[in-house]
């Protein structure tokens, strides 16, 4: 492997023009793509095998035309105070409203209050039913300015008037904090170079990586079905690791400059050493991504294969483009230790021999490890604490800001017709195996008007052929809480004993019964992922470090940093601390694909800080260093760039803090304080102390793994043999014949 990548690194060096044409052409080639591809509509959003899906499905076969995923709008009316909907001047201006909404071309039927009965019971508040032929992504912008002008005609008039639904969805907005993240993280390269060209450098291929993936899942959106989240989610992974592992190389760069090696040469080595580095780390994380697959969710599939195919592309421009890129830049990238004039080049060096920061600590580590470990250990439990009360569902309408109509629509009409109307069940009715499908109707909404936490349930409504019918339900609970998910599980019981008394099927769909069996799927599936993904990257582990010991402690301590990542979203998010401070307006549930999210995600990127970290130890404990001395070693060469990539990574994902969209919001905290956990508690103390505590032991594989193994020579011993040989051949006295 080493060998393999040195020769690359050295060819991208000679041939760099040829290089950045390829890699600019790709990127021309993909921004072109998708600036000529056609919009996306929203990502269909379906649940394989789930009962919600299934009535879906079925009301989409039996009731033909009624659009079942186009887009819906409830707008909703307030009388003023001391006034009723009913009183003449009101009603008149909500018949106007539903007369003017009703001529739109895109609308599929709109309700009028009076007629549907949808007024509270004080009289105070009513709502109409808007329906849309297309989803809410296709609505075209007519649609919705015509909506929000007839709601605000009806606010002219006196009546307060919001709207809710997913008719006026918005394209989520990162904000401004993600240029922050990107300043921050170029502050810190600069920092860490000690040159603009070095630190301008992983910023450059970085953005050039993100470019190409993102171009292109906006050029593929519409013929793959991607939606808006899946862009954003790749933006944000193939930031973070374009530019770790641009970082890494430029480092080993400068480390072998350091050495006394010509450029080219040290371009060869840094990709063969630090490069195969990146080739594991990239691919733990692509397993992570891709493997999300096993979840059986589309939506969630193509997130991670989109995020994956990013990465790769990280690796390949880190491989190919930073060595091109390094010969563009000759001398203007000073060795290890040297700084540029700007930045105080020339000014007197440190005391030669004084050890660096992280040789200190690595020192007092090997030292005091039994102390540094319990002390990481217990302080990652007490974050993880929280984690305990963890409640999971998906957000809507009332987890958006107050300052948005969509989150003062559901405010009205819990307040006018309870907590449970912002998210009704629909039970649907199959009665076409049964004898007498009125009787299985009449049955059906009997038996569930009996249930607990019930407050209404409508009359069914059948279809043409009178074999299926709908019945709204509402419940006396908003559609986040336990309560609901018990009666929808109560009403799924009670369709058992329906079926054997009457042969028909009773089904419960809706959007929070969709939610419910949404999060029941995650949840099943998280240990089967779990145990797939670390297996795989345990197995790669082995063959990289050639040790059982060592991949082990990298899946346990990553188990201890994604709880304790797991802890700090619930006590935010959920329980509120600090919420004013991430821009938190409502707490709630935790979004349901959070957990096995991080748990993929963050296992691949804190993959990446094991492999770079404990492969310069295991490189100077191959070359004899003994196992103290080796872990010194890895942290006098490493400590300092995983440091910088680790509070990159950090920058670039709290960016995604100030975006509009909640899950975006979730996730990047998520991810900025695992990696911080990761990175600054296992990595850094966890590891090492482990390490000094097993000693010899670390490194130990058995025989017969060892021979079976393929020697992948990520330490690049192969290199050094390489130059061991040439020197002798340089030193042999020619022979005379």
């Amino acid at each position: 492997m080493a060998t393999f990548l040195y020769t690359i690194g050295r060819l991208a060096f000679r041939r760099r023009h040829v290089v950045a044409l390829i890699w600019v052409a790709l990127l021309t080639l993909a921004g072109v793509g998708a600036a000529s591809a056609p919009v996306a509509g929203a990502s269909s959003f379906s649940i394989p095998g789930t009962e919600a899906q299934k009535a879906f499905d079925l009301l989409e076969n039996r009731f033909p035309g009624m659009s079942a995923d186009g887009a819906t709008a409830r707008v909703v009316f307030q009388a003023p105070d001391g006034e009723k909907m009913a009183d003449a001047a009101n009603k008149a201006t909500v018949e106007k409203t539903v007369k003017v909404l009703g001529t739109g071309s895109e609308v599929s039927s709109v309700d009028d209050p009076f007629a549907a009965h949808t007024v509270s019971k004080d009289g105070t508040v009513a709502y109409a039913s808007v329906k849309y032929k297309v989803s809410g992504m296709e609505l075209e912008d007519s649609s919705k300015d015509a909506l929000k002008a007839a709601a605000q005609d009806a606010r002219d008039a006196g009546l307060t008037v919001e709207v809710g639904g997913d008719a006026l969805q918005a394209t989520p907005e990162t904000g401004s904090t993600e240029v922050i993240g990107i300043a921050i993280a170029a502050v810190v390269l600069v920092v860490t170079f000690g040159s603009l060209i070095a630190a301008g450098l992983p910023l450059l291929t970085a953005l050039i990586g993100v470019g190409i993936g993102v171009s292109t899942i906006t050029a593929l959106a519409a013929a793959l079905d991607l939606g808006s989240t899946t862009s954003t989610l790749a933006m944000m992974i193939g930031l973070a690791v374009g530019i770790d592992y641009a970082l890494f190389i430029v480092s080993r760069y400068r480390a072998e400059l350091a050495e006394g090696r010509e450029r080219e040469e040290a371009a060869g080595r840094a990709v063969g050493t630090a490069g195969s580095a990146v080739v594991f780390a990239g691919l733990t994380v692509v397993i992570a991504l891709v493997g999300l697959s096993v979840v059986n969710i589309p939506m969630l599939t193509k997130m991670g294969v989109a995020a994956a195919g990013t990465v790769a592309i990280a690796v390949l421009i880190a491989l190919t483009m930073i060595p091109a890129l390094l010969g563009y830049a000759g001398r203007r990238v000073q060795p290890a230790g040297k700084k540029s004039r700007l930045l105080g080049g020339g000014r007197a060096a440190k005391k030669a021999g004084r050890p660096n920061m992280g040789t200190r600590w690595a020192s007092f580590v090997v030292r005091r490890p039994l102390a540094v470990l319990l002390l990481g250990v217990i302080g990652l439990g007490a974050a993880a604490l929280p984690a305990a009360s963890l409640e999971l569902g998906l957000p809507d309408d009332g987890s958006q800001p107050t300052s948005t109509t969509q989150r003062r629509a559901y405010d009205l009409l819990s307040e006018g017709f309870g907590p449970g109307f912002n998210g009704p069940l629909m039970v649907v009715v199959d009665a076409k195996a049964g004898d007498d499908p009125k009787a299985a109707f009449r049955s059906v909404t009997d038996e569930v008007k009996g249930l607990k936490g019930v407050v209404s349930v409508s009359p069914a409504v059948p279809n043409k052929s009178g074999d299926t019918a709908m019945i709204t339900v509402v419940p006396d609970s908003k559609p986040s809480s336990v309560k609901t998910e018990d009666l929808v599980h109560a009403i799924r019981d009670a369709g058992g004993e329906i079926r054997a008394d009457t042969g028909a099927t009773v089904l419960v769909t809706g959007s929070t019964a969709m939610n419910i069996d949404f999060s029941q799927k995650l949840n099943d599936a998280l240990i089967p992922y779990l145990a797939l993904v670390v297996g795989l990257a345990f197995l790669l582990l082995i063959v990289v470090f050639r040790s059982i010991l060592v991949p082990l402690k990298a899946a346990l301590g990553f188990l201890l940093s994604v709880m304790a990542a797991l802890g700090a979203v619930v006590a935010v998010f959920q329980w509120g601390w600090l919420s004013g401070l991430m821009g938190v307006e409502e707490t709630g549930p935790i979004m349901s694909m959070m957990p096995i999210f991080m748990v993929g995600v963050v296992f691949g990127l804190a993959m990446d800080y094991e492999v770079f970290l404990v492969t310069r130890m295991r490189e100077a404990h191959v070359h004899g260093e003994t196992p103290g001395q080796a872990i010194v070693t890895g942290f006098k060469h490493g400590a300092r760039v995983v440091t910088a990539a680790a509070v990159i990574m950090i920058a670039v994902f709290s960016g995604f803090i100030g975006s509009s969209e909640s899950m975006i919001k979730m996730i990047g905290f998520g991810l900025a304080i695992a990696v911080f956990f990761d990175a600054f508690v296992v990595r850094m103390a966890i590891v090492p102390a482990v390490l000094a505590l097993l000693g010899k032991r670390a490194w130990w594989l058995p025989g017969w793994l060892d021979r079976a193994l393929p020697n992948v020579d990520v330490e690049g011993e192969g290199l050094r043999a390489r130059e061991e040989g040439r020197r002798d051949d340089a030193d042999r006295e020619p022979v005379r014949v």
